[in-house]
């Protein structure tokens, strides 16, 4: 492994919620406001090809690829130039959860309050307020048409200590 790699690695591993969000911003990836990265997600050999909005948060393990990787079999056949290769910009709108292990590949938008599912892999455009699940991402239902069927099943456990809410979630027979 290079020096320079196992530095990165490194300093990705000490780093603050807020440095890594840093880093990345001087690695060329476009970073809004309010935003939360989980320190396992990858943004590929082109982070420069990324823009995230506003609000977005982004879980372990998630992948950003900004290239396509299977041209490599017809280039060895000559049935494409030597020398090609394909590249695809990923914006993420604003207000976007996605979560663990999801695949973002080359050339796709994700609209504005979007949920991506954990799994998901993403070939094309997700409009805005959609939540998008599955290998491929399929849209499964609004934002809205979640929300309404989550409501009665939520728990008021946001901003609990992980003492409270180990007692609280205890107490509920799921």
């Amino acid at each position: 492994m290079k020096i320079r790699t196992m530095v990165y690695k490194l300093k990705k591993l000490l780093a603050s919620e807020q440095t890594y969000v840093n880093i990345l911003k001087r690695g060329g990836v476009k970073i809004g406001k309010n935003c939360i990265i989980d320190k396992t997600a990858e943004f590929g050999t082109e982070p420069y090809l990324i823009s995230i909005g506003d609000n977005v948060r982004i879980t372990k393990g998630v992948r950003f690829i900004t290239h396509d990787g299977s041209l490599w079999v017809p280039r060895n056949l000559g049935l494409v130039d030597k020398k090609a290769d394909f590249f695809g910009k990923i914006v993420i709108g604003n207000n976007v959860n996605i979560g663990w292990n999801a695949i973002i590949m080359p050339g796709v938008q994700i609209g504005d309050n979007c949920i991506i599912a954990a799994g998901a892999i993403v070939t094309k455009n997700i409009p805005d307020n959609s939540v998008a699940v599955g290998m491929p991402a399929k849209v499964l239902e609004s934002v809205q048409e979640y929300a309404d069927k989550k409501r009665n099943s939520c728990v008021l456990t946001k901003n609990m200590t992980s003492e409270e809410k180990k007692a609280y979630l205890e107490q509920i027979d799921f």
